[in-house]
């Protein structure tokens, strides 16, 4: 599994001199949850993902570009080779795509959600590798099927029952 992160800061200290959203971040935690979900979905060691951490300003930009949407959102999913679920016998291999999160927008929707940052970016996280699996929540059954596959997969990872789902 390969993921790589762009983060706003270079080194450990430069992150923690930051506001608490920013210092919730935490790469070790998110590759561990990147490479869990390579494994349940079946996506080959070599597939590729990338993680990148931006501010509201950046993320705004993005979403108007890209969405026609004003505002910063919480995550944004941008899909390469598209992806699916593989198998075990015929893993899929690729470069899956570029997740990026906001941590400013995922800690207010953590609070109104009444969990941590920490679990807010899990969730997240999740959310975006299955966009980047194709899966969409635009109908009642996609939405459900795609709620369940996350929720799974973070109850797993975490040992309990998963964050509440937040939509900004």
């Amino acid at each position: 599994m390969s993921v790589a992160f762009d983060l706003p800061w270079e080194t450990p200290e430069d992150q923690a001199v930051l506001a608490p959203c920013w210092r919730a971040v935490d790469t070790a935690q998110l590759s561990a949850l990147v490479e869990l979900a390579f494994r349940r979905w079946h996506l080959h060691p070599d597939t590729e993902v990338s993680i990148a951490v931006v501010d509201e300003e950046q993320m705004a930009q993005l979403h108007e570009q890209w969405l026609e949407l004003p505002g910063a959102t919480d995550v944004m999913s941008f899909p390469m080779d598209e992806l699916r679920e593989g198998t075990p016998e015929e893993p899929s291999l690729g470069v899956l795509g570029d997740v990026v999160l906001c941590p400013p927008v995922a800690q207010r929707q953590a609070e109104a959600a009444g969990h941590s940052t920490e679990d807010e970016l899990c969730l997240l996280t999740a959310h975006s590798l299955l966009h980047l699996l194709g899966h969409d929540h635009a109908e009642e059954d996609e939405r459900e099927r795609m709620f369940r596959a996350q929720r799974a997969l973070l109850e797993e990872f975490l040992g309990r029952d998963a964050p509440v789902e937040t939509m900004s």
